[in-house]
């Protein structure tokens, strides 16, 4: 695997992804993808997993439409799906909808890339604490996933353009509203190479409190396992629980939440990167000089500094980016003979692939609590109030001992009311929707990057006192950022679908948002440098109004093109969901982006075939800031393509097509973009062994699109999924997935 950075990634990696195919043989029960008609009654189609796009969805727009009349792309991956194909983490989503693809942070699948940029996570159709890779996203207990490419509905609040995932965990109600009339569980226990051990249990049924009937159901999943790299494992318990009761016929509460305690590691990858390594697996061997001057066993922030310095005032200027840009091939051999920079002992070997980065006192704790409670009361005329409220806190602590540390105390609360109401005349339906809406966010951040040096470590060794950084979390000082502040979002937002008798439909809908937000370096003196007082200290206030305007018409032979266009606004926060005290100061962390799609679906053969087609051009309107690692500012232009099949009771096919095109916008309106540089990039270097005992890093100059363009993303993918089931339950698996080589 190539390097990869918290902010940028650092050397070149090019390699053909070879097509992936799993046959997997397993005995589960035969799903069914079911709607309801306008009398209520079920439509089954059996032996498709509910992987046909006839359930009604409330995750794109807030409306029950099913996916077919929703004029957006936009795919969901049920219970069924997951189940039956053996999918553990959000990158086993990624062969069965297009646009999606692994944001590859550092091994850890919090969340997928949609479109090019790392992607929101929703529970419910509320908005999650950012977790580009704080965490693995649990899956196990979801009903369904619906990955919805594009910004999300006004309803839904100010989110990243690429797309978001929405969660709906499993509930004691089933078809028709109904609790079930007793009580049924499922163990599960898997087992595997590497020590793989995961026990997960289900229980769902009804239950009475003082009277007070309700349903529920409970996920537990406990996990102790190794991995096929060296130094890393998973430790977890999660718990998920919901329940559902009527207080009257009119009346229900919806309730329940999760809890999430996972320990394990990052994994960065290969370090001395060369296109050798990965074509041959051939390692650049040798020792790092010793730093460790007070011999404590590890490298302080101080000694690092003497590493800095051994390369003289010139160089430490042009590796902090206080020059005109040049780029890696400014670099000669003679910049790093006589300094500290270069290796002891060198020489080359096979390096084993289970060899990475992670060393074994690495670790990525994560511990979050996710609670909602919704009250819902429906009139006899048809007007639904829904109160939503949701909760959210994690605490975080990330240690890499070649450089990188950092830590997260973030909660956030929600509180939305959506007021829902369809009129019908003889020409058109029109459903509405108005909701009023509060959420608060309060983080507190601290990360430490500036002495990231990853080719210190010879893999082939291990860490040793030349190579093991003492960290800011390790020392409680040094850090590059510590911020702690808060965020208050009020908000009022309108959506009107309306369908024609004649088969034209319009979606319109619009939100606006106040946000007052504040931030302050609150211990200055554990920073490097220390803070000034002075500058310690952001607060800011901006509004923003974003829109969505769609029109579809229901044609003959079930097809029904569409088109959309949109308008969002998105606070650019952190890993830890923080904002900066100086994008405060220079009023620069509030944005906006537009997309255009034009798309056609449909669903064909007594609704066994579905079939959908998308293009699209998104871009950020405002791209004076961005998170490299969250919410980059981005142009993406791209086609999707998506067919499911049930072809029998026994059989179902699904393949996906993907182009993608992504441009950083920042990087192509500065004429540069920071990066790190690896072994590759720095052509007019020969001898790659004078530079590994440090980091060179710098400006890399962009002058044109294809040069802007965001490493790691393919600019093709196919992917194909095929399964059959026996009479007798068993069933045979396949999926293959092929994609472009990229850098």
């Amino acid at each position: 695997m190539a390097n990869a950075s918290k902010n940028n990634h650092y050397t070149k990696k090019r390699g053909r992804s070879a097509a992936v195919v799993a046959l997997m043989a397993c005995s589960a029960l035969s799903g069914a993808a079911w709607a309801q008609d306008d009398e209520g009654d079920v439509i089954v189609v059996q032996g498709s997993l509910r992987a046909l796009p006839v359930e009604d969805v409330g995750s794109v727009f807030g409306f029950d439409k099913n996916l077919v009349e929703t004029p957006r792309s936009v795919s969901t991956i049920s219970a069924e799906q997951i189940e039956r194909f053996g999918i553990t983490d959000i990158y086993g989503l990624v062969a069965q909808a297009p646009g999606t693809f692994t944001n590859s942070f550092f091994g850890v699948g919090g969340a997928l890339d949609i479109r090019g940029t790392p992607a929101e996570t929703y529970f419910r159709g509320v908005r999650r604490l950012d977790n580009p890779g704080n965490y693995p996203t649990p899956i196990g207990a979801s009903d369904r996933i619906d990955i919805v490419r594009g910004p999300a509905s006004p309803i839904y609040g100010p989110a990243k353009i690429g797309g978001y995932m929405n969660f709906v965990p499993k509930t004691a109600r089933v078809a028709g509203g109904q609790l079930l009339d007793k009580a049924e569980g499922q163990v599960s226990y898997t087992a595997g190479s590497f020590d793989k051990s995961v026990l997960s249990g289900t229980v769902t049924g009804p239950a009475n409190v003082l009277g007070q009937e309700f349903g529920y159901h409970v996920y537990a999943e406990v996990e102790n396992s190794g991995s096929y790299y060296e130094n890393i494992a998973t430790d977890q318990t999660i718990v998920q629980a919901a329940f559902d009761t009527y207080i009257t016929d009119r009346f229900r509460l919806e309730f329940g939440g999760m809890y999430h305690n996972y320990e394990g590691d990052q994994n960065g990858g290969w370090n001395r990167l060369t296109q050798d390594l990965v074509d041959n697996g051939t390692y650049i061997t040798g020792v790092a000089q010793p730093l460790d001057t007070d011999f404590d066993g590890q490298i302080g922030a101080a000694e690092s500094q003497v590493l800095q310095d051994s390369i003289g005032s010139d160089f430490d200027a042009l590796q902090f980016g206080n020059f005109s840009v040049t780029g890696p091939g400014v670099f000669t051999d003679d910049d790093f003979i006589g300094t500290l920079f270069p290796l002891e002992n060198t020489g080359t070997t096979k390096l084993s692939r289970r060899s990475v980065l992670t060393g074994p006192e690495d670790l990525l704790e994560n511990e979050v609590s996710t609670i909602y409670f919704d009250a819902i009361y429906e009139t006899d005329g048809g007007l639904e109030i829904k109160n939503q409220f949701f909760y959210e806190g994690y605490e975080n602590l990330n240690e890499n001992s070649y450089g990188f540390s950092q830590f997260h105390d973030s909660w956030v609360i929600e509180d939305k009311i959506v007021v829902s109401k369809t009129f019908e005349t003889d020409l058109f339906t029109m459903a509405t929707q108005v909701s009023p809406s509060l959420r608060y966010t309060d983080f507190k951040h601290g990360d430490d990057f500036t002495y990231e040096y990853f080719h210190r470590v010879d893999l082939t060794e291990g860490y040793t006192a030349r190579s093991n950084r003492f960290l800011s979390t390790e020392s409680n000082s040094n850090y590059d950022n510590y911020v702690e502040g808060n965020y208050l979002n009020l908000a009022a937002a309108a959506l009107f679908d309306v369908e024609t008798e004649f088969g034209l439909n319009f979606l319109l809908g619009g939100r606006y948002d106040w946000i007052d937000a504040e931030a302050e370096d609150e211990i200055v003196f554990l920073l490097n440098p220390p803070a000034d007082p002075a500058d310690a200290v952001g607060e800011d206030e901006q509004g923003g109004f974003s829109w969505t305007a769609s029109v579809s018409y229901d044609l003959p032979f079930g097809l029904i093109p569409y088109a959309t266009w949109s308008e969002q606004s998105t606070v650019v926060a952190g890993q830890g969901a923080e904002i900066s005290t100086g994008n405060l100061q220079s009023e620069e962390w509030f944005s906006e982006s537009t997309l255009e799609e034009f798309g056609v679906k449909g669903t064909f053969l007594e609704d066994r075939l579905y079939a959908a087609v998308a293009f699209y051009e998104q871009e950020r309107v405002e791209f004076n800031i961005q998170s490299i690692t969250v919410n980059q500012s981005v142009r993406t232009k791209g086609v999707e393509v998506e067919f499911r099949y049930s072809v029998t009771d026994n059989l179902l096919v699904t393949g996906a097509y993907t182009n993608t095109e992504v441009v950083n916008l920042t990087a192509l309106n500065d004429g540069s973009l920071f990066s790190f540089y690896g072994i590759e990039d720095l052509t007019n270097v020969t001898d790659p062994t004078l530079h590994l005992g440090g980091q060179p890093l710098g400006l890399v100059p962009i002058s044109n699109e294809d040069e802007a363009r965001r490493a790691g993303i393919p600019e093709n993918l196919y992917s194909l999924t095929a399964t059959y089931q026996f009479d007798n339950g068993l069933a045979f698996n396949a999926s293959v997935t092929d994609v472009d080589e990229v850098f």
